[in-house]
């Protein structure tokens, strides 16, 4: 008879973020390609569908970074959307409120990502630590019922 035994034992660890170059030069490769995707497809000056494009891209990069990185992914994710989603192309301007705001959703965009894949991992961890304890980890309230 075949029996099915696990190949490790024991906790497994947390995944460790990505390194911070890494993450910067996904932002880098990705926002420069996703700027000129929807310039290509709804054409140049239309910052909006950029900034929702790539805060999309921020956050999702978030989600294997650490919290250190989440500024120079906001950064270069504005760069090019300043850059190349707004005309004059290939000029950066500083427009103020625009431009700081841009800035702060980028931001705010990685650093929800980041914040989200460090609950999922850390509750997944906990979970794993109640199995191999035996006790099953409840959340209050859900037997009450």
């Amino acid at each position: 008879m075949i029996e099915w035994v696990p190949l490790a034992s024991g906790a497994r660890p947390v995944p460790r973020p990505v390194a911070a170059p890494l993450v910067w030069a996904g932002a880098f490769g990705g926002a420069l390609t996703l700027v000129a995707l929807l310039n290509g497809t709804v054409g140049a000056g239309r910052p909006g569908p950029a900034l929702v494009a790539l805060s999309l891209l921020a956050a999702l990069l978030g989600l294997c970074a650490r919290f250190t990185a989440a500024p120079g992914t906001a950064l270069l994710c504005w760069l090019s959307l300043n850059g190349f989603a707004i005309p004059p192309a290939g000029t950066l301007t500083w427009a103020g409120r625009r431009d700081a705001l841009w800035l702060a959703c980028l931001l705010g965009a990685a650093l929800v990502g980041t914040a989200l894949a460090r609950l999922v991992h850390a509750r997944a961890a906990y979970r794993r630590l109640g199995t191999e304890t035996g006790a099953e980890p409840t959340e209050p309230g859900l037997g009450d019922v």
